[in-house]
């Protein structure tokens, strides 16, 4: 795929014509001529924003095939006995929506019995918010996410289901864990997974993993979120503060209905000791509490750091070459800092977070509204208790998983990681994952994907330590197969705890990226280098060339 601003600005006239001049062409002592350039570029970006064609942005279905509005986001408004909204209600909700008035959404009606323990509806005004720099948020979009009755959603909610049970079993165990077998056996057969998959097959090494290139090599857990991190002088490791083992949520129908209707939970979290991530119960409270764009920072960090001889196990930081085009790779008096430099990738990898948020919000809110797993399985409970009947497809009324679930808790619900359950806004699309999406196509964009990754490692079963890891596939783990592989687990990691399905990571993984793009597209322009432009490889394995 070839990006390229040119072809828009040589269709404008006069001083918005492309220059393929870099500003280092202009006299730096001609301050007019300089604001009238930085004025043309702001323009043609612009511009060139402008004239693209405006995307449909189209749902499901769901929301106007079902007139009781039970088969999307409703949390925290009121529901009856069943869990089913208030018609009311989430009436009031579009309207604030159709609006985009704070005045309206304050009068949106919510559900909890006490309005001072009331979970808040989050940021839908975010939606609306304009940016000045990369495409506008409403001029991105995503196809519609899986229907409520289609088998594709059923196989997002039977993973999600082996997810919640296997939540306490190590990565480095799946391979001689029944359990993990059990859950490969069923997904396979399931009428559609999308999951990867070997000869048709889910296997111990494809469980719960992602789509893009890497992601099926070596440890689950990618290299950066495991290795210890430099910020200056200072070395953090990566151990984080999890939950505890068996600390599962909303698993009675009281709690789940109480949390539908919006009240804040009445348990703690519940910790466990300080562990490196090795399991699914730890990916989900590092999704639970993480800064927006941590995990890419903290990547950008061991890329640049040099490797370090004293360190036998993991060699320090990888000193990863920047990429190809980098213009100061082969400067003999020059090195990067404020451009092409070590200040410069730390200053692009967070750039695109907010703009991927405001792009997010909107798709959640005022397109798609996608109900959350704790409420489709809400259905699946009632509809298993002879309570409701819903249009859910047989893959999932008659999953093993769901079984287990019913005997290991009582009841058909999904469990979730977290006291509160899912967050108050809709499903789809997914913040981390569009988050994930935009920060790490800026980390291929700045440093060479096919660079090694020596000395690799994976955790301990027990989270404590670092041991190397000997796979026969470590030679073939890379820079750009591990960032492709930190995006989906942070982005699975929510999936994990009960609050996401697949295709809201895989289609967020991509809107992020197209975030990301669109700002590449802007900065491309600006420098005073000579600079041929920006490559990398796409989530879907395409060459992206951004010139």
């Amino acid at each position: 795929m070839k990006y390229t601003r040119r072809s828009v600005f040589s269709a404008t006239a006069g001083v918005l014509a492309a220059s393929s001049r870099g500003l280092a062409a202009f006299p730096s002592n001609n301050e007019e001529q300089r604001r009238q350039e930085a004025y043309r570029l702001r323009l043609q970006a612009a511009l060139a924003d402008r004239i693209q064609p405006l995307p449909d942005h189209v749902s499901n279905g769901d929301e106007s095939r079902y007139a009781a509005r039970w088969g999307n986001f409703s949390k925290a408004l009121p529901h009856n006995a069943l869990g089913e909204v208030d018609p009311n209600a989430y009436t009031t909700l579009l309207n604030a929506l159709a609006s985009s008035s704070p005045a309206e959404m304050e009068k949106v009606l919510m559900g909890a019995s006490d309005p001072s323990a009331q979970m808040k509806l989050v940021n839908p005004l975010s939606g609306v918010a304009f940016d000045m720099e990369g495409m506008d948020s409403h001029a991105l979009s995503q196809p519609p996410a899986p229907a409520l009755s289609s088998a594709e959603a059923a196989g997002e909610m039977v993973e999600l289901c082996w997810m919640a049970l296997l939540r306490d079993i190590p990565f480095t165990d799946y391979a001689a864990s029944a359990a993990v077998q059990s859950a490969c056996d069923e997904l396979s057969k399931l009428s559609d997974f999308r999951g990867p998959k070997v000869n048709g097959k889910v296997t111990p090494q494809t469980l719960f993993r992602g789509f893009t290139a890497g992601d099926t090599v070596g440890p689950y857990i990618s290299q950066f979120l495991v290795r210890p991190v430099q910020y200056g002088a200072q070395m953090v490791d990566q151990k984080i503060r999890t939950f505890a083992p068996g600390s599962d949520h909303l698993t009675d129908y009281a709690s789940w209905l109480a949390a539908q209707n919006g009240n804040l939970p009445s348990v703690p979290n519940q910790f466990d000791n300080r562990m490196l991530l090795r399991n699914p119960r730890d990916m989900a409270a590092w999704v639970h509490m993480d800064v927006l764009f941590q995990a890419y920072f903290n990547a950008a960090n061991i890329l640049m750091m040099p490797p370090d001889p004293g360190d036998p196990l993991t060699g320090g930081g990888m000193g990863a070459t920047p990429s190809a085009s980098n213009p100061y790779r082969g400067s003999k008096t020059q090195v990067g800092f404020g451009t092409f430099g070590g200040p410069f990738f730390a200053a692009m990898v967070p750039e695109p977070s907010t703009r991927a948020l405001k792009a997010v919000w909107f798709q959640k809110w005022f397109v798609h509204r996608r109900l959350r797993p704790e409420e489709f399985g809400g259905l699946v409970h009632n509809q298993m208790a002879g309570k409701g009947a819903y249009p859910i497809h047989a893959d999932v009324l008659q999953s093993a998983a769901l079984n287990r679930i019913k005997t290991q808790f009582g009841a058909w619900l999904l469990p979730q990681a977290f006291p509160e359950g899912c967050p108050i806004h809709p499903s789809y699309g997914a913040g981390h994952a569009t988050v994930a999406g935009a920060c790490v196509t800026m980390l291929k964009a700045m440093f060479d994907e096919s660079f090694p990754i020596a000395n690799p490692v994976q955790v301990s079963s027990d989270g404590q330590t670092l041991v190397p890891y000997t796979g026969a596939d470590a030679s073939m783990m890379t820079v750009g197969g591990e960032l492709n592989k930190l995006a989906a687990n942070v982005a699975i990691g929510r999936n994990m705890a009960g609050v996401h399905y697949r295709s809201d990571y895989t289609e967020s993984l991509r809107l992020g990226e197209k975030v990301a793009i669109r700002i590449l597209q802007d900065v491309r322009h600006t420098f005073g280098e000579t600079f041929n432009g920006f490559s990398f490889t796409s989530f879907d394995g395409a060459k992206v060339n951004i010139t």
